[in-house]
């Protein structure tokens, strides 16, 4: 199973400003070739998001572009996040009702999210046998898709090793 995230934040090795930058210069790059605008409200949402891999909500963006812009408005972010969204440079976690980046923007694809319920981190997977395993059951049932994506809460391996966090092994 081939993975699409990069290394947990906590995780040594793990260099997030670079994450950073190469997701706002990857999301510039598509924006140009698409012939769509990466105003600058929608450039510091994605930045925003991607201030770390957890899933953030609207109104905490809200919160964090307030000082910055002083008229953002609910609307300014709902409105940034639908571009980001359509633009493929975030997903929304339907179940936590919030967003988090998307670590494989330049392409169009399915999404296995793995949430952690301690440190609220987000990986995302390619998990294409799943996939296509999913693909082949709904073919069967004569179902048409307009979105696919599966969200799976639990621990991550980071959080596992910690003394004390249910679903430590140890």
């Amino acid at each position: 199973m081939t993975t699409y995230a990069k290394p947990s934040q906590q995780s040594s090795g793990h260099n997030h400003s670079e994450c950073v930058s190469e997701a706002l210069i990857t999301a510039e790059h598509l924006c140009f070739e698409r012939g769509v605008q990466l105003t600058p409200i929608r450039h510091k949402v994605l930045e925003l998001i991607w201030e770390s891999h957890k899933a953030v909500k609207a109104y905490e963006l809200l919160d964090r572009l307030k000082p910055l812009q002083q008229a953002a408005k609910p609307a300014t972010i709902y409105r940034a996040l639908d571009f980001l969204i359509e633009q493929g440079l975030i997903h929304r976690v339907e179940s936590l009702n919030a967003f988090v980046g998307c670590h494989c923007s330049g392409h169009q694809h399915e999404q296995l999210l793995l949430i952690c319920k301690h440190c609220q981190e987000v990986e995302e997977r390619s998990a294409k046998e799943v996939m296509l395993a999913l693909s082949d059951e709904i073919k069967q049932a004569g179902f048409i898709v307009h979105s696919k994506a599966i969200e799976i809460h639990g621990v991550c391996s980071t959080c596992q090793k910690m003394p004390g966090v249910p679903g430590d092994r140890e």
